[in-house]
């Protein structure tokens, strides 16, 4: 049994990441010991937590398992966790005691738990204490590794638990099962070192470690041989890439390079706004294939807060920064992050965050109330606000975030935008879906023929967060 250790994962030291190719093996004889068996992956949280679960399948799939379209028919169950906020947690222990139950109707199905709240020390203390019936607990390191693990329980008859808390390596070579065949996920980095003090994930996920530009440019070129059209290149900070790989390359200069494969449409996230440099605008306004969609987290629109959270800018350096963008991406999108409530924050701080809004205009905002994870420093900070307050504040803010986000779909009416096709709408099985190039989700009428492509819409209606269209015939 190997436990997270939240001191262990709070380490930096200037040890070399090691960058291991052929790390990831199925023996022999565990490459048929999914045979006749299926499973399901539940996913909370990030687009990394969804890459995440695209290995995992992948590596079920090795092992001859098949994906079970609804997790009550599966024989192996696995829930990929977040750990940013309490309610993801809250989630993912009322879907474990509905497993419980599920267990002890079907006592032969596997359960496991991975992902970030596996990483965390309490919650592996909570699962040994009250859910020992699990049977595997992994970790964000070692998902090359499931194979063994799984093996191990197995053998055991008993909860393996396999979660190291290291600064983390960087294996290349694991296999995926991807979501989609148009667009696809690319980490280009893993982990943090920004340690923002409300935030689990440098603790979750590892030091900041880029992975080398020949692997990434070669893993875009084989999806533009497959038939891709976009790219997302993920990352916990997207902007800081490179940082660590002492090659004198940034960001930037992986931006044109993925640009420069062909591949239709490139997307980037998560930034921070603090590495955000003048080239990487250029080169997003340079290449037509870079979408001018920039995810930009602002947190807090009060300097004193921000410094309170660690972010290292202010709201003026913050501004500065949106209007370059603005400037040099007349037609972007920019969206963004804000928590509402941290610790400290008073009624003035509060309405410099609305200030910044309404100067910002957001095309949409992720909105949120504090939440305080265990081991972060601001979990440790006086919190005397009082829920109605903070739930007060959030409300406020998101009438103002609505009514920008209807302006900026207001200005799309009658006009004709790109827009890949993804499939059938959730809405209306007699529509299609897709996004525009900045991001904004459209239903339209047309034939499935277009599905996978890049099409030409005219916009008919627009809503606060969705808009309707006609594919314009050629």
């Amino acid at each position: 049994m190997l436990k997270p250790n939240l001191k262990e994962a709070q380490k930096r030291t200037r040890a070399e990441v090691l960058v291991k190719t052929s790390e990831y093996i199925v023996k022999e004889n565990l490459k048929e010991l999914g045979k006749g068996k299926t499973y399901f992956v539940k996913t909370y949280g990030c687009q990394m937590n969804e890459h995440d679960t695209e290995n995992i399948k992948a590596i079920l799939e090795d092992m001859s398992f098949t994906e079970a379209s609804v997790m009550e028919e599966a024989d192996l169950i696995l829930l990929n966790t977040c750990a940013i906020r309490e309610n993801a947690h809250n989630k993912v222990f009322g879907m474990i005691g509905r497993m419980k139950h599920m267990k002890e109707e079907r006592p032969d199905i596997m359960v496991g738990i991975c992902g970030c709240m596996a990483q965390e020390e309490v919650v592996v203390d909570e699962i040994l204490k009250k859910h020992a019936w699990i049977d595997i607990v992994f970790g964000t390191h070692n998902i090359y590794n499931l194979p063994n693990i799984l093996k191990e329980a197995i053998d055991k008859h008993s909860i393996e638990v396999e979660v190291p808390s290291i600064e983390g390596e960087i294996i290349e070579n694991i296999p995926v099962k991807r979501d989609s065949k148009y667009k696809a996920w690319v980490n280009i980095m893993y982990g943090c070192d920004k340690f923002c003090t409300y935030c689990i994930v440098p603790y979750t996920r590892g030091k900041q470690r880029s992975r080398h530009p020949e692997f990434i440019i070669q893993e875009v070129e084989n999806l533009v041989a497959d038939g891709y059209q976009e790219v997302t290149l993920l990352g916990q900070n997207v902007n800081a890439y490179g940082k660590d790989l002492n090659l004198n390359y940034n960001m930037a200069n992986l931006l044109e390079d993925v640009a420069k494969t062909g591949i239709a449409r490139v997307r980037f996230v998560t930034s921070h706004p603090w590495d955000f440099t003048d080239h990487m605008i250029e080169i997003i306004a340079k290449y037509p294939n870079i979408m001018p969609y920039i995810h930009l987290p602002l947190q807090s629109g009060s300097s004193r807060i921000l410094k309170l959270m660690g972010r290292r800018y202010t709201k003026e350096s913050y501004l500065e920064l949106f209007h370059k963008l603005k400037e040099a991406l007349p037609y972007s999108s920019i969206t963004t992050d804000i928590i509402v409530g941290f610790p400290g924050e008073t009624e003035e701080d509060f309405k410099e965050t609305l200030d910044v809004v309404r100067t910002c205009e957001y095309d949409s905002a992720f909105t949120f109330i504090f939440s305080p994870r265990e081991g972060t420093p601001a979990s440790r900070m006086k919190d005397d606000t009082p829920i109605e307050e903070k739930e007060r504040r959030l409300q406020e803010l998101n009438q103002l975030v609505n009514e920008y986000a209807k302006k900026a779909n207001d200005a799309y009416l009658n006009r004709v935008v790109p827009v890949l096709i993804e499939g059938i709408s959730e809405k209306d099985e007699h529509k299609l879906m897709g996004y525009t190039d900045t991001m904004k989700l459209v239903n339209v009428k047309g034939s499935k023929d277009n599905i996978g492509k890049i099409v030409d819409v005219k916009i008919t209606d627009v809503k606060t967060w969705s808009m309707d269209g006609e594919i314009m015939e050629k």
